[in-house]
């Protein structure tokens, strides 16, 4: 073995291998084994909701990471919408991109983008894993839905493209995501391996249309998705094909930045191989840096090093291949904003007038006519109860506050909390029918993606059957039909809570034009 192959602890390329990792860990406090990794050449840290207590201490954190090796990467999924890490105690004060999209003025969603950059800046954050440009042409997918600015391939490339634009006028990089498209699926690569069985001409024009118009605004980096597309490569996902990573990305498509792997402790990329050995097929297809999951450990990151070394020294894993990916790594940290000397609150990382007032968020959400009827005749006045319907979360969301109910996370008093609210979820059923008949006032329904959930929609049912005031929201992606669903707000974000207070607040009448 040449010199320049070596892979023991302290050569060069020890050093480019450990550079294409970027783990997660569990606490707030940066662990003595992930600085020491760190120092020895860790490409970066991702970072979590359950890593940020609030703004400063996400700064101070930062900081240490980036004076353990001041070309790291610290990345964060923060979408600017149901997606968030930095509000993760409060929900973000961001419209989604799937409000953005019906809202569609690119000033507007570059301007969000950019209000997310700033906050990132602000927390010593250098990449966001965003924006989410999958079409999201399945009404039931259940891991895209709201993040995707819409169900239309042309209208979610020129969002994507302004999101880019937005983020990366702060010197926070942008990653669009997941190549080569998540959102023709029904199921959720965290837990199983979606198909998406289209041909390569299907491709072209609905999936790959908004990675294109990314690639064209700049995008410093794109997340690949762990899908099977039996068409182009029938034995492996994605992020592990060389078909989809080095042909279609890099080839077709012209893309020079870094690849970044969606994480490889999902199902769809490790499943049945295991995270080492995806780590080494991810860095064989084309993959620059490879995303680990959160709660990783010094003993995973041994492991995973040890299998690529060996992939390198049984002439597998070319050593040019990792060298090249570790140089696309460090060249992405090196123009990075600094962590910011000053401390900063968490008002500071709130965005400024502009992201979406609550009118015009409100103006946004989809009415069914029996909807917009009651609340032009103001008979909204007399919701008295409320029912929360809680589905399990999305993982890639978590347990984030969302919608009206985030309201007390942030701290404030709203009137909601004068209405008695019924919580439901598929442990504890609805009241007996006689019960629910007697539930005071209109009975306001909230909960994200209804149709997909069978307790919720036969929830729903129920109360309709024993009384004609229910008015159901829908805060997620609603089915095509819009069965049962009088208000649907594409997001369940603060902000769009906030905004769906505001459309229901006591007293308050809607103008004819508002509603049609």
């Amino acid at each position: 073995m040449s010199e320049l192959a070596r892979t023991g602890a302290g050569t060069p390329l020890h050093r480019d291998i450990l550079t294409t990792l970027l783990p997660g860990f569990a606490g707030v406090e940066a662990p003595d084994w992930l600085l020491s990794r760190l120092r020895d050449g860790l490409g970066g840290v991702c970072v979590f909701g359950a890593n940020i207590v609030e703004a400063e201490q996400l700064r101070t954190l930062n900081a240490a990471l980036r004076a353990a090796n001041p070309r790291a990467v610290v990345a964060i999924d923060e979408e600017g919408g149901d997606v968030t890490r930095l509000f993760y105690d409060r929900g973000a004060p961001y419209p989604g991109n799937a409000l953005l999209g019906r809202i569609d003025e690119l000033d507007r969603t570059e301007r969000v983008a950019r209000a997310v950059g700033e906050a990132l800046v602000a927390t010593g954050c250098t990449l966001a894993l965003g924006p989410d440009v999958d079409v999201n042409s399945n009404a039931d997918n259940p891991v895209i839905g709201v993040r995707s600015f819409g169900a239309d391939a042309e209208l979610a490339a020129r969002h994507g493209a302004a999101w880019v634009r937005g983020v990366q006028a702060t010197g926070v990089a942008a990653s669009a995501k997941h190549f080569p498209g998540h959102g023709d699926t029904a199921t959720d690569s965290h837990l199983a391996l979606p198909v998406v069985d289209v041909s390569l001409d299907v491709l072209r024009e609905r999936e790959l249309a908004p990675f294109r118009s990314a690639i064209a605004a700049g995008t410093r980096t794109i997340m690949t998705s762990h899908i099977l597309l039996p068409q182009l490569d029938a034995e492996h996902p994605a992020t592990l094909s060389p078909r989809i990573i080095q042909g279609l990305l890099r080839e077709e498509l012209g893309f020079d930045g870094v690849i970044v792997t969606d994480a490889l402790d999902m199902r769809g990329a490790s499943g049945g191989i295991g995270i080492p050995e995806a780590a080494v097929r991810a860095l064989i297809a084309g993959c620059d840096l490879l995303c680990i999951g959160s709660d990783n450990t010094d003993a995973q990151l041994t492991e995973i090093v040890d299998a690529i070394a060996t992939a390198v020294e049984s002439g597998r894993l070319d050593p040019e291949r990792v060298r090249d990916a570790a140089g696309r790594v460090r060249a992405l940290a090196a123009d990075a904003p600094p962590v910011p000397d000053a401390a900063v609150t968490p008002a500071a990382i709130e965005p400024g007038r502009g992201v979406g007032e609550l009118a015009e968020i409100a103006a946004a959400f989809e009415l069914s006519d029996a909807a917009a009827a009651r609340l032009a005749t103001g008979a909204h006045d007399r919701v008295r109860t409320v029912v929360r319907i809680d589905t399990v979360a999305n993982i890639a969301i978590g347990v984030a506050p969302w919608g009206p109910f985030a309201a007390a996370a942030a701290g404030q008093r709203t009137w909601l909390d004068d209405v008695p609210i019924v919580t439901l979820s598929a442990e504890t059923p609805l009241a007996a029918p006689d019960e629910l008949a007697a539930l005071e006032g209109i009975v306001l329904v909230v909960g994200k993606d209804l149709h997909r959930h069978p307790f919720a929609v036969a929830a729903v049912q129920a109360l309709r059957r024993v009384r004609d005031d229910v008015v159901t929201v829908d805060m997620g992606w609603p089915s095509e039909s819009r069965a049962h669903v009088d208000i649907a707000t594409f997001g369940a974000s603060r902000l769009v809570g906030a905004a769906l207070l505001e459309l229901l607040a006591p007293g308050r009448v809607l103008a004819a034009s508002e509603t049609s």
